[in-house]
């Protein structure tokens, strides 16, 4: 089987054709599976000037996980559609640069697995070590790559594909003042979740401020939405997070503000909802019913678009030094008061 039948890799291209005299393109590494080899494609438009904000949409970092895959592919169809009749997404391109890396894993895609061909999680695959107690396993475990969670090797080099999701982060994000990256996974309860760093540990970031101001304009536009906006540490802790890695490398550039975030959808909601998909691997962590699946794109794309308004208008919303105090006192009541901080 061509790589080219991998269905989302399929799409990718046909969307990369479609656009080409818009779109930015490279491959930036290749993954092997036995005799396979899979492009993992980055695509970028928008202005590439450094000066303007970036906003980075990332998915399918988990193999299993392709709902998340599908949502970044079902925002960059969109645009690459309005592209040839939208005056005012041309605007707003000129005041933004969007980047995505839609497919990060397709190896484990490829074989119908969380982890990537070596038998790595990747988002538990950084150098950095939890400074708290982690859940057994879950929180990343070097015991073996034949149990879920593997971290890889001890002091062995991050995999291939997190070295070329860094090189891109490094590119595109550390010589920018503001960026937001958005990285779609599914699998975690009910509902569905907006996450931000720390993984690693329950104290709060640096940029505690300017995430609580960005969840107050989402708050502000879309009052009904269902997003539940929250440290991941409230959930669990664990080793290796990426975001968390990339996140404490941008905290060491003067002037960046680098907020990375995680859109983990519930999908024990469509287990729910249709039982049998308890008897697929794919049907725990995907919408199987077509109209299901329809619906699920349609109101994630409307995050990640909003997510590209924000960040052309950062400066109108991101606090002053002057407020950022305060907006650090109301997040650390709305998220962290039960720890004591």
């Amino acid at each position: 089987m061509a790589p080219s039948e991998l269905v989302e890799l399929l799409e990718l291209e046909a969307i990369m054709r479609d656009g080409e005299t818009h779109l930015e393109t490279q491959v930036a590494c290749e993954v092997s599976v036995g005799a396979q080899k899979f492009p993992v494609h980055v695509i970028a438009l928008g202005n590439p000037d450094p000066n303007v904000p970036v906003v980075g949409f990332f998915g399918g970092f988990h193999g299993l996980e392709r709902i998340g895959s599908a949502v970044v592919l079902a925002y960059l169809r969109s645009l690459v559609q309005r592209l040839p009749w939208d005056s005012e997404l041309h605007r707003q391109l000129e005041s933004v640069r969007l980047v995505f890396m839609p497919i990060v894993n397709p190896g484990g895609m490829w074989r119908g697995t969380r982890a990537n061909p070596n038998g790595v999680d990747l988002m538990r695959n950084s150098p950095l070590e939890a400074s708290e107690d982690v859940p057994f396993l879950l929180g990343g475990q070097r015991i073996s790559s034949r149990l879920p969670w593997y971290r890889g090797p001890l002091a062995g080099p991050m995999e291939i594909e997190n070295q070329a999701v860094c090189a891109v982060v490094e590119r595109e994000f550390f010589g920018r003042k503001f960026g937001i990256a958005l990285d779609c996974h599914s699998g975690f309860g009910i509902n569905d979740r907006i996450w931000f760093p720390y993984a690693h540990t329950a104290l709060p970031i640096a940029h505690l401020p300017e995430m609580h101001a960005l969840k107050g304009i989402y708050d502000q536009t879309h009052p009904h939405h269902r997003y539940v906006f929250e440290p991941q540490s409230r959930q669990y802790l664990a080793h290796g997070d990426l975001w968390d890695h990339l996140y404490q490398r941008a905290c060491a550039l003067p002037g960046l503000t680098f907020l990375p975030l995680t859109l983990e959808m519930g999908s024990w909601l469509w287990v729910k909802k249709n039982p049998r998909q308890l008897f697929s691997r794919h049907g725990i962590f995907n919408p199987l019913i077509e109209h299901r699946q329809q619906r699920v794109l349609r109101r994630h794309v409307y995050w990640l678009d909003f997510l590209a308004r924000a960040a052309c208008g950062h400066q109108l919303w991101i606090p002053d030094e002057a407020q950022r105090e305060d907006y650090r006192q109301q997040a650390i009541k709305h998220w962290y008061w039960k720890a004591g901080l």
